[in-house]
């Protein structure tokens, strides 16, 4: 249980497959996967936070709106619903920092 947000540990995710058996190795998976998200997500309006004691990202607006997300799935649901605009996260043109071509709604 998290003592900060009072939510239960999260259990493993299919998005964290292949990180080691070893805890360091899961946390520096964790780091790196919040690195990327802090690089992709504010050329969308959107900033990621995961300071490592929360179970989850949180994901917020420059103007303070924020959400938690248990996991990578949530991210980008979470970014959709803040942004008002569809993600791909697989999209080249999304990954540059770019704006994808009839992303809005």
């Amino acid at each position: 249980m998290c003592g900060f947000c009072g939510f239960p540990s999260a259990p493993g995710h299919w998005t964290e497959a292949g990180s080691s058996a070893t805890a360091h190795d899961r946390l520096r998976a964790r780091y790196r996967r919040a690195d990327l998200l802090k690089s992709i997500l504010p050329a969308q309006g959107l900033t990621a936070h995961d300071d490592m004691q929360t179970p989850g990202i949180c994901v917020g607006t420059f103007s303070g709106n924020q959400v938690i997300a248990a996991n990578l799935a949530e991210v980008w649901e979470a970014a959709e619903r803040l942004s008002g605009r569809v993600f791909d996260p697989l999209d080249p043109a999304f990954l540059d920092g770019g704006t994808q071509d009839g992303g809005e709604r």
